[in-house]
């Protein structure tokens, strides 16, 4: 942006419009180039899907759906991190990897979490 020269802000509707475009385009390049994504969904997908099936309150059903959505969003912003660390640069430094293995944490938090969800919910 050239100094000087203020961006105009978009508001109402454009802006909702706009912001949704770009959720697509973050969904699909997780999608694209994230394996993990991928199997997450996929996973979702079928999760989901028992959820639906099962003989339980709908209450339980929205836990256990929501637990499943709340994996992806994480894997989402874990995929930024590494995104972001990576265009910074490829070389090994400390502070990257501590933030990779931040967000490689909180996956596995998130899977921990739904699992435990899954099991409390069907079993106990």
């Amino acid at each position: 942006m050239t100094a000087g020269v203020e961006k105009t802000q978009v508001k109402g509707m454009k802006r909702v419009i706009n912001a949704t475009g770009y959720s697509f385009k973050g969904l699909t390049a997780a999608w694209k180039y994230e394996a993990a994504f991928r199997q997450e969904a996929v996973l979702a997908v079928l999760l989901t899907f028992v959820a639906l099936i099962l003989p339980i309150s709908s209450t339980e059903k929205v836990a256990l759906i929501a637990c499943v959505v709340f994996v992806m969003v994480v894997e989402l912003l874990n995929s930024a991190i590494e995104a972001v660390v990576d265009r910074v640069g490829m070389e090994h430094h400390e502070l990257s990897g501590r933030a990779k293995d931040m967000g490689s944490a909180a996956v596995f938090l998130s899977l921990c979490l739904t699992f435990g969800v899954w099991v409390t919910i069907l079993f106990l």
